[in-house]
């Protein structure tokens, strides 16, 4: 790593305002059906996206496989995501959070085609790790200001 590469992220929510964090971190991250799991023996969600790295510099857009866990999760429901279709990528837009930092609450990962997942949790604790290198990549997401 060079001086001017920015570290693997490692960041942690236990309350909304970090959500707010990991949620930009994560937003227009690809995501395939098939890197999607509740584990309910482990009362937890997890997922492995393709994450954009919006904290470069921009000189060079770049990629990197990150993984997203969600604990305290007492049930998982699905808008708009065919699960059957294992193979198919949606596209993050944004994580939003309606509950008190440490009590009963409900987590909904929102993707683009108004698809989202909603969890149902024991309070907010939530994990972002980047897993692995970035890498380059020539495309750089771009939002309409509608």
């Amino acid at each position: 790593m060079t001086e001017n590469t920015p570290r693997p992220l490692k960041l942690r929510a236990r309350g909304v305002e970090d959500l707010s964090i990991i949620s930009a971190a994560m937003q227009d991250a690809l995501v395939p059906l098939g890197d999607i799991s509740h584990i309910p023996d482990e009362k937890s969600f997890v997922m492995v996206a393709n994450r954009f790295c919006w904290e470069g510099d921009g000189s060079q857009p770049e990629r990197t496989h990150a993984g997203l866990r969600f604990d305290a999760v007492r049930r998982v429901q699905y808008r708009g995501i065919d699960r059957s279709n294992r193979s198919q990528f949606l596209s993050l837009l944004t994580i939003a959070y309606d509950g008190a930092d440490t009590d009963d609450g409900i987590v909904v990962i929102h993707f683009s085609g108004d698809a989202a997942i909603r969890l149902e949790v024991g309070g907010l604790y939530c994990i972002l790790a980047d897993l692995g290198q970035p890498w380059p990549t020539q495309w750089t997401p771009e939002h309409n200001a509608d």
